[in-house]
């Protein structure tokens, strides 16, 4: 009988929570692993929302996340802690997700100890080592050492074989975050509880259109910034819209959010939510706009269309599949695209109809299978 594979899963951020927690799951419910978790805490109280629905106690918890922190001084902390932390778990394989600083390092740690990494959502690329930064750069040094590689789309997996990347350690998985929002809106319909925040919200915007913000990308600190909220401050002029803005926490966001959009009737700047109550704004919007990575995923699975804020996307199934539309930072650009969705029922339902790409909502199974399997040698 083969012996229990110990498998330490790292991450530190709320979408990495989001995303691996499916994973989580299926490690646990299955006898042929012995399943260890390390967060970073990069997020702190939006990691411990993602943690508590999804019902998680991690064995190794770092707290690393400090105000203002500049990015060399979280990424030495990071490896040095993560790297104590495999020291004692001596794991079978390491999990990372995404592109963080928390997964970059978990994956460099491990590879000092040789140790194989899995990269869930593996093969993501912009083409642009700037746009998003310092993400791109991220993912592409993970996948210089990932033994396994768990691409959510072909068009991902096409991205790492053109990298010389071994085809035989590149596996189609789906997006775990399909998976994530199935189970989310499962325990919604059975505890409504659970997103009840935004009821206030619903009934002072009723009869209103409501279209859910999220913007926080580091490239976009300062003008981009700045121009996305003149956008928003322009569309909800409009008699007939209403604004839902979960701010995120960074300063550089709050700073320019709150200086446009404070005290207009239309917009609700609100603190960031939970995962159910997230799950909720996907739902009740009529659509999204963002420079979010997972919005671009999760909306399209409601039916919602996107437009992205930003001038690259390394999801680009969206864009083909017709889900979500780049719309870069220009604000007369973000206020034309907006108005023409809902003013123009046709282009609308041509967005909200199209076929999501991202995934059936087995993806973590999948995930698990890949690991429990013998990894080809180098």
């Amino acid at each position: 009988m083969n012996r229990t594979l110990r498998v330490l899963t790292i991450f530190g951020t709320r979408p990495e929570a989001v995303k691996l927690f499916p994973v989580i799951h299926a490690l646990a419910d299955d006898p042929r692993f012995d399943s260890r978790v390390c967060v970073s805490a990069q997020h702190r109280a939006m990691l411990d929302q993602v943690l508590e629905i999804a019902g998680i106690t991690p064995d190794h918890d770092l707290d690393l996340m400090r105000p203002d922190q500049s990015l060399d001084a979280l990424t030495a902390a990071l490896l040095v802690s993560l790297g104590r932390v495999m020291d004692e778990e001596k794991p079978d394989r390491v999990v990372v997700q995404g592109d963080t600083a928390t997964a970059m390092c978990g994956a460099l740690a491990a590879y000092y100890r040789k140790i194989p990494v899995a990269h869930v959502e593996a093969g993501l690329r912009s083409g642009d080592i700037y746009q998003p930064w310092p993400e791109e750069i991220n993912r592409k040094i993970i996948g210089t050492m990932a033994a396994l590689h768990l691409a959510p789309t072909e068009t991902a997996a096409a991205a790492l074989r053109a990298e010389k990347v071994d085809p035989a350690c590149v596996h189609v998985t789906g997006n775990t975050v399909i998976d994530a929002l199935h189970w989310v809106q499962d325990r919604i319909a059975a505890e409504p509880a659970l997103a009840e925040g935004l009821a206030g919200l619903e009934q002072r915007f009723a009869g209103k259109r409501i279209i859910g913000v999220t913007s926080h990308r580091r490239e976009n600190f300062g003008g981009g910034l700045e121009a996305i909220a003149d956008a928003v401050r322009r569309i909800a002029a409009r008699e007939d819209v209403a604004i839902i803005f979960p701010v995120h926490p960074n300063p550089n966001v709050r700073r320019v959010m709150d200086g446009a959009l404070a005290g207009l009737p239309n917009v609700a700047l609100i603190e960031p939510l939970d995962y159910p109550n997230f799950a909720r704004l996907l739902g009740i919007s009529e659509l999204m706009l963002t420079d979010s990575g997972g919005v671009q995923e999760e909306a399209p699975a409601l039916g919602k269309p996107v437009l992205v804020m930003r001038e690259t996307t390394e999801r680009p199934e969206g864009v083909i599949a017709g889900t979500a539309k780049l719309v870069g930072t220009d604000a007369d650009t973000i206020v034309s695209e907006t108005f023409r969705l809902l003013d123009d029922a046709d282009a609308y339902a041509a967005m909200s109809r199209a076929h999501n790409p991202f995934g059936d909502g087995r993806s973590a199974a999948r995930i698990r299978d890949l690991l429990a399997a013998p990894l080809k040698s180098s």
